[in-house]
């Protein structure tokens, strides 16, 4: 199945992180069929100096791009307006820990 990443940067608004902390809960239950079905390799918050979170990347592997897409704007991070911008590239996993 083909892999992306996905990088995904929060707004720099003083609101930012408020938004961030009331859409979790429900970007984490969204997330959670994608863990249990093996289509979200990995991800995580990006962290700012301070420890902030300022976005996410995530390794997701899906039937193909239209239905990451599908992901994407059904996502609380989305539809919350957490995610100003995002970014999604072609990916191959080559190395993990455990082996591969």
């Amino acid at each position: 199945m083909p892999q992306f990443l996905v990088t995904a940067w929060d707004g720099t608004d003083p609101e930012a992180p408020a938004r961030r902390a009331a859409a979790r809960p429900a970007h984490l239950r969204n997330v959670a069929p994608m863990v249990e079905r093996g289509e979200l390799v990995v991800g995580g918050a990006v962290l700012d100096g301070s420890g902030g979170m300022v976005g996410s990347v995530c390794i997701v592997e899906c039937a193909d791009r239209a239905a990451l897409d599908r992901w994407l704007e059904a996502d609380p991070y989305v539809t919350g307006g957490v995610w100003q911008r995002v970014e999604v590239r072609p990916f191959r996993v080559a190395v993990e820990r455990g082996g591969r």
